[in-house]
């Protein structure tokens, strides 16, 4: 209802006819109002302009400098944040705790495989060969059964881990590698494989009971402890720090060439050493060489902060990484390097990398 002005309320006692008009406009107004249409974004946009150029002139009439506006980049910035507060996957609000938590779980003992256990545990039984031949058996079967790449490299930290504590006979290796992607695939998978088709794959060198009981070794063994960061647990942030720098969108190849990196490292058993997190910032730090040529700095204050690895500190890493891209090293063990010259990988595996990494990237960022 209309308010009611000042000289209505001076003026002479309404008349029956005077109060029925009234009434009247009343309802008039009251329909209008109800029938009156949703302002659209564009007028509110117009009248918002509207009101900040009228603030903005008497501003200028008194001599007050108009209020700064954040830059684009800033609000870009602020946009993305809230959006990752928002997503309850990236867990936004205990990211930087759960990243400290993981970082402490990584070194601890029981979670980490021996650096020298074939010199010390395997000694004449199995070496360096056989193993990188295992997980490239590993990484076909992976494949086959379109397994999740968390399954593989969690498969493969069983297969140390064992190693690391049992003497395994030559006959018996490749069991160990079925057992373990048996219970990664039961500890990461929806549907992971039965033991009938892992027993099948072998092409029947194992029996379905042999695969059970090393199924049960394997879990006494590491003492029911499955759930150990591996590398791609550290990845997918490294990656959303690594690409803000470069890239204004995700980069897909940038992508999938840190992964395929990351799938090399396995067969090797000289980054057996390396914690996860080194390795996974290592697989980065060299994409970054390889997706901009060089002209670039590979590391920045961003990732050096947030990793807690300086580029000094991934030179080894990197430089195993590097001679495994350049088949320098396990160059006959073709499955992962197959696997990435897909299209739908982004044939990353044919990237060109230059044949030496000098010194200067290397040297310390500066912030």
């Amino acid at each position: 209802m209309a308010l009611t002005t000042v000289a209505e309320k001076c003026e002479a006692p309404i008349t029956r006819a005077a109060a029925k008009r009234r009434a009247q406009s009343v309802l008039v107004e009251d329909k209008q109002w109800a029938t009156k249409k949703r302002a659209v974004l564009g007028e509110i946009t117009r009248l918002t302009n509207a009101v900040d150029n009228v603030i903005d002139l008497v501003n200028n009439i008194r001599g007050v400098a108009p209020p700064q506006k954040p830059k684009l980049e800033t609000k870009k910035k602020a946009v993305k944040a809230a959006r990752d507060d928002e997503d309850p996957q990236l867990c936004g609000a205990y990211a930087a705790d759960i990243y400290a938590y993981l970082r402490r779980m990584e070194v601890e003992p029981k979670r980490r495989p021996l650096s020298d256990y074939m010199e010390k545990i395997q000694k004449d039984s199995i070496n360096a060969n056989m193993r990188g031949v295992l997980v490239d058996w590993l990484v076909e079967v992976a494949d086959e059964y379109e397994l999740l790449p968390e399954t593989l490299h969690l498969a493969v930290s069983y297969v140390d881990k064992y190693l690391s504590m049992n003497v395994v006979l030559r006959s018996e290796l490749q069991l160990v590698g079925v057992a373990s992607i048996f219970i990664a695939s039961k500890y990461e998978e929806i549907d992971p494989p039965n033991v009938d088709e892992l027993s099948d794959i072998t092409e029947n060198t194992f029996t379905k009971q042999q695969v059970i009981k090393m199924e049960a070794d394997i879990l006494l063994s590491l003492k029911f402890e499955m759930g150990n960061p591996n590398v791609r647990t550290f990845l997918r942030k490294f990656i959303d720090l690594a690409q803000e720098s470069y890239y204004k969108n995700p980069n897909l190849q940038f992508e999938s060439l840190i992964y395929y990196l990351t799938d090399l490292s396995l067969v090797d058993y000289k980054l057996v050493k390396f914690l996860p997190s080194i390795i996974a910032a290592s697989a980065v730090f060299l994409a970054r060489v390889i997706i901009t040529r060089s002209k670039m700095n590979p590391w920045c204050p961003a990732l050096q902060e947030y990793t807690g690895y300086k580029a000094v500190d991934l030179r080894e890493c990197v430089l195993i990484i590097h001679d495994l891209y350049l088949g320098r090293r396990g160059g006959s063990l073709v499955a992962v390097r197959d696997k990435y010259k897909q299209i739908k990988l982004k044939c990353v595996a044919k990237m060109h990398c230059p044949s030496q990494l000098p010194h200067s990237l290397f040297e310390a960022v500066k912030a």
